[in-house]
């Protein structure tokens, strides 16, 4: 047995789930140098909410934030989440935008990219997969995890065995709301280990309080790496704590070989950060606890947050209960969807509807008749005919790769931001988030217009005529 591989996620997935991703580019890079010392088998320091949260509140640049990293960490491998067609974003991306991305993003430092479909449709994933083994990357296919009647061990072998064929070069249980369970990771990983040839990576969240348990077990089958979080932003809705771990497997057979002091050392870079957060409000106690109602509703962490906020918005706060139950519900009307970003947000915004209308798809969002038409994949059960003709009328349903359909649009991008464009990046950034984006570029542009102003004036004073 090799030695177990930790991916350190204090940087991206850690600070996602607990702060809603506001830990800035500044505040990491102090402890980066020691991080590279450690001997992690990776760092995940990008993607996910990290581009959006970059532009939208921190007013950074994401491409940037990756080449400082890259430059403070240069021996360890850097990780990034990747939403196959949608790359970062909400929507399908064309084929031109999500090869282009993958580019940029190996370009600047990223080593392994972690790629994922919201309904595990693998023809949503081939594009990415296969832009990032031209650009010599590292492939890791992500089994979005879930619990239903047709999600068992069995489909995610099946899955898993899709992936090694499509390309990738290991697989990753991504249990993004802590739903596995210890002795059925047992299960899963030992099967896994037989189906396939390459390396099974595992990521869960401690939200139902099973986590750290989940992962020794996992370890006892064989899996490869786990992926955890310094303590200081560990548990609650974010992962196992690295140094429990790493004390737990040493002088056994799985020991990883990290040095716990250094682990402390860095560790305690980051509990001022925390006590910082608690005291500001960013870090909810709500987040830090333990909920075994998790694994009843499946309702992940920030889904959860989203749900009380919107119920909170129309003053039904007392409707929780009944928009709970309601999710598996409208999970089942949807073909049994796993609940991860964007299907998260699309079950549970239409469940609050059913409640609050007081009666099922009175009212009927957007997306919701997105999924029931197609534009999002395939989904794990086909959806009835009859409730599709309810939600969607006689509109006919798209059974091809929804991709299939955007026609190439990077020119077309690249124009329309020419006007802000400094990095050829830019445009990348402009594709995700438009609007969101041009605020940045221009305040960009105002900061750069004041520095070279005042450089200017201090020209004036120093040289005068």
């Amino acid at each position: 047995m090799a030695k177990v591989g930790i991916t350190e996620t204090i940087c991206r997935d850690a600070h996602q789930s607990l702060i809603a991703t506001r830990m800035t580019t500044e505040e990491m890079l102090p402890a980066l140098p020691l991080m590279d010392k450690v001997g992690y088998h990776s760092l995940e320091v990008w993607g996910g909410a990290t581009f959006d949260a970059c532009l939208r509140f921190l007013n950074e640049d994401p491409w940037e934030r990756l080449r400082k990293i890259r430059k403070a960490a240069p021996k360890t491998k850097l990780q990034m989440l990747f939403r196959g067609q949608n790359v970062l974003g909400y929507r399908h991306y064309a084929d031109d935008v999500v090869e282009y991305f993958v580019q940029k993003s190996i370009a600047n430092g990223i080593d392994i990219i972690r790629i994922f479909d919201a309904l595990n449709d693998v023809r949503n994933l081939q594009t990415a997969i296969n832009a990032t083994k031209k650009e010599k990357g590292h492939v890791q296919a992500a089994i979005s995890y879930t619990i239903s009647p047709v999600h068992n061990n069995d489909f995610f072998v099946k899955l898993a065995k899709e992936y090694e064929s499509c390309g990738a070069d290991s697989i990753c249980i991504k249990d993004m709301a802590g739903l596995l369970t210890p002795y059925n990771a047992f299960e899963l990983v030992k099967k896994l280990k037989k189906a396939v040839k390459i390396p099974i990576q595992l990521h869960t969240h401690y939200t139902s309080g099973v986590a750290s348990m989940t992962y020794l077990k996992a370890i006892e089958a064989g899996v490869d790496i786990v992926d955890t979080a310094l303590s200081p932003m560990a548990l609650g809705t974010s992962q196992p704590p690295t140094e429990p771990l790493v004390a737990t497997l040493q002088g056994t057979e799985y020991d990883t070989g990290i040095d716990l002091n250094l682990l402390t050392e860095i560790a305690e870079y980051f509990k001022p950060l925390r006590e910082k957060y608690l005291a500001s409000g960013l870090m909810s106690t709500k987040v830090l606890g333990v909920d075994i109602n998790t694994l009843k509703y499946q309702v992940p962490g920030g889904m959860l947050s989203n749900l009380v906020s919107q119920l909170k918005q129309q003053g039904k706060e007392d409707k929780l209960d009944e928009v709970l139950k309601e999710v598996p519900e409208v999970r089942k009307d949807l073909g049994y969807p796993p609940l991860v970003t964007p299907t998260s947000q699309i079950v549970g915004t239409q469940a609050v509807l059913n409640v609050l209308m007081g009666e099922r798809y009175k009212m009927v969002t957007k997306e919701t008749k997105g999924i029931c038409k197609g534009e999002y994949g395939r989904t794990p059960v086909p959806i009835d005919d009859e409730f599709r003709k309810k939600i969607i009328g006689n509109e006919k349903a798209i059974t091809c790769r929804p991709a299939d359909l955007i026609k190439p649009e990077l020119e077309k991008l690249k124009k329309e931001c020419a006007e802000w464009t400094e990095q050829p990046e830019d445009v990348l950034s402009y594709a995700l988030f438009d609007q969101v984006a041009v605020k940045f570029f221009e305040q960009r542009k105002a900061e750069k217009y004041k520095i070279d102003k005042d450089l200017v004036n201090y020209d004036d004073m120093t040289h005068p005529a």
